[in-house]
């Protein structure tokens, strides 16, 4: 592992993680320090489905896709410092925890999610994560969260 901060453009993500549209909620990950933090990039616009029913005429990203687009960010971390890209990796939720929304997050936001792992290990199925979501600075989600890594063989 070398000191240098890793990125995961679409293409990367998408040989990451198994999702795709409408329920792939990460764009970018500018920042992979190993498998220790990520901070991931999701573009918020009124294209998105969940925008035609949450709610007509005050659209506002539902809190459970925030905390989801913080666990694709860390499924990405482990992804890309653990090299699973092209490896069928499938992440899945065991607990979110001490999850609270601070603000809104409305199309034309940009998320901006922080994430660091809490434990975990190369090797290791059940990892544990703690994440900020930023819109301008501005806090809007934090949550730790549990995850089941179903690693390839």
């Amino acid at each position: 592992m070398t000191d240098t901060l890793l990125t995961a453009d679409i293409q990367l993500i998408q040989r990451i993680l198994p999702h795709r549209y409408p329920f792939l909620l990460v764009d970018r990950v500018i920042e992979i320090d190993g498998y220790k933090s990520a901070v991931g990039i999701k573009n918020v616009t009124m294209n998105e489905p969940h925008f035609q029913g949450h709610f007509p005429g005050q659209p506002i990203m539902p809190g459970v896709t925030i905390a989801e687009a913080m666990a694709q960010t860390a499924a990405v971390m482990v992804g890309t410092a653990l090299d699973l890209a092209d490896k069928d990796l499938k992440v899945y939720f065991m607990a979110i925890d001490k999850c609270k929304f601070r603000r809104m997050v409305v199309p034309g936001d940009q998320l901006r999610m922080n994430l660091t792992t809490l434990r975990g290990k190369p090797g290791g199925k059940v990892w544990k994560f703690g994440g900020v979501a930023e819109v301008e600075g501005e806090m809007a989600c934090e949550v730790e969260f549990t995850a089941m890594m179903d690693l390839p063989a």
